[in-house]
């Protein structure tokens, strides 16, 4: 947040909220995803990614994390569900205006994990999964799926990063999630926030058969430029779906509004100081 968070998993049950699709991928783009630029900075710091490293991107999202970890040098390749943010990326790691440059070491592939593999590569050494987990009911289960496919193209003793929203105390971004349940609650389904749990992270891990092996938090404040910026933002992740479709979008924009007044600063601005967990598991 996304800097997000998170998941684009619609709700289970329901008719699915109409969403513009391409606007959401850009505000997700411009305003959400860098929220997230110290959990990208932590990692890569503390795993000394640069020329040696063969990075998988699970959920690369618009392509900001690829971007980071190919400016160190590293190859980097990534897959998205969402063929939005799968543009984007490109114009950001693949440009085609004259004048620009297209990163050599950089690699998208539409489809699933699987797709990735070529043939007689060496395998990924760093797997990453930065979409924030923790904060939709059954997010994991295909987090999980995601890795059945992507572990096996690694290196053995591969790193495979996941990341998470830190406990509810900690993050101020909790108290506006909140609107996301309470309006989803007449659906009761999968698709709405929870808070998070403490062995989120681990839990996948363990059902992936990963061996854990180190852990941080990463502080990653959401700082918007106005309200607007904020509710627009905040929408792009994708959890506020459940409750776009037991309501409407005028009645979710206008809780969000309600909810983030608390937040707002004297100049307009909005600052929720939040903190994320990143779990570093090795490949068997």
């Amino acid at each position: 947040m996304t800097p997000t968070l998170v998941r684009q998993h619609l709700p289970h049950a329901g008719a699915a909220p109409r969403v513009d699709l391409r606007a959401r991928a850009r505000d997700w783009s411009e305003i959400q995803e860098r929220m997230l630029v110290p959990l990208y900075e932590a990692v890569y710091e503390r795993l000394e990614v640069g020329p040696a490293t063969r990075l998988l991107g699970l959920g690369c999202g618009s392509g900001l994390s690829l971007l980071m970890a190919a400016a160190r040098g590293a190859a980097v390749t990534g897959v998205d569900a969402s063929p939005e943010r799968m543009t984007l990326a490109r114009e950001r790691l693949l440009p085609e205006t004259p004048g620009t440059h297209p990163r050599p070491n950089a690699r998208l592939v539409d489809g699933s994990p699987r797709d990735t593999a070529e043939p007689g590569a060496p395998g990924y050494t760093l797997v990453t999964a930065f979409e924030p987990i923790g904060c939709l009911a059954g997010d994991s289960e295909g987090l999980g799926g995601l890795l059945a496919e992507a572990t096996p193209l690694a290196r053995r003793g591969a790193a495979v990063v996941l990341a998470g929203w830190g406990p509810p105390e900690r993050c101020a971004t909790a108290s506006v999630m909140r609107v996301a349940t309470k309006l989803a609650e007449p659906l009761r389904n999968s698709g709405s926030w929870r808070p998070a749990c403490r062995d989120d992270l681990e839990d996948v891990a363990q059902r992936a058969g990963l061996e854990p092996d180190g852990s941080g938090r990463v502080a990653c404040p959401f700082g918007y430029a106005d309200v607007d910026s904020a509710v627009r933002g905040l929408k792009s992740t994708g959890l506020f779906d459940a409750a776009m479709t037991a309501t409407d979008q005028v009645q979710v924009d206008k809780e969000l509004t309600e909810a983030l007044h608390p937040h707002q600063r004297q100049d307009g601005t909005v600052w929720m100081p939040n903190v994320f967990r990143y779990l570093i598991a090795r490949t068997p």
